[in-house]
Order: structure tokens, then C-alpha cells, then sequence
């Protein structure tokens, strides 16, 4: 399966004590497609890491747009600073010999 990696650092905007709870019971350094976060000690600042099925044709901006929806199905009100996209069909593996 191809896929793309993708890396959204923000920060939330008015999170209560409902979505402070569940940032952290999705918290994670893994990438999923259903993805999750890192924060700061306050929960204000975040990193989401998503994993975007990659489609023959699809390149960064459906990638994006996939990571930015599944981060809007947590629905916690955010300020995307910085978006990184990974396509690991470019990722070449060293093989020890």
C-alpha cells in the first residue's frame, strides 16, 4: 500500500476540558489514518501526524487536504502553523548488504 505521511503543527484555539481529554487519549507519535497528536505540558500546541492512502495520480495537495480532514473529524477548533507531506513512494531504503 502507497501512502503519504503528513505533518500538521498548530496550535488549538479555545479547546475545553471535553477536547483536552480527548487530545490526549489520541495522543501518539505514530502515523494513522485516523491520526494523532503530540503537545505541549498546556495542550495548546500541537503536531498531528496522518497517514493519506495514495492514490496512482495523487500527489501532495490530496494528501494535504486528506490529513487536514481527518484532523477536522476530531473537531477541536485549531490554527494550522506548518504542513509537511511525505510521499513515501520517494523514500528509498538501504538494504545492508
Amino acid at each position: 500500500m502507497t501512502v503519504f505521511r503528513v505533518t500538521i503543527r498548530g496550535k488549538f484555539k479555545g479547546l475545553d476540558d471535553a477536547g483536552r481529554a480527548a487530545v490526549l487519549a489520541a495522543s501518539g507519535a505514530a502515523y494513522t489514518e485516523a491520526g494523532t497528536f503530540t503537545h505541549d505540558a498546556g495542550v495548546t500546541a500541537f503536531t498531528f501526524r496522518c497517514q493519506v492512502p495514495a492514490g496512482p495520480d495523487d500527489g501532495e495537495d490530496e494528501a494535504a487536504l486528506g490529513a487536514m480532514a481527518a484532523l477536522e473529524e476530531h473537531g477541536h477548533p485549531y490554527e494550522i502553523l506548518q504542513l509537511a507531506v511525505t510521499d513515501m513512494r520517494d523514500i528509498k531504503v538501504r538494504r545492508r548488504r
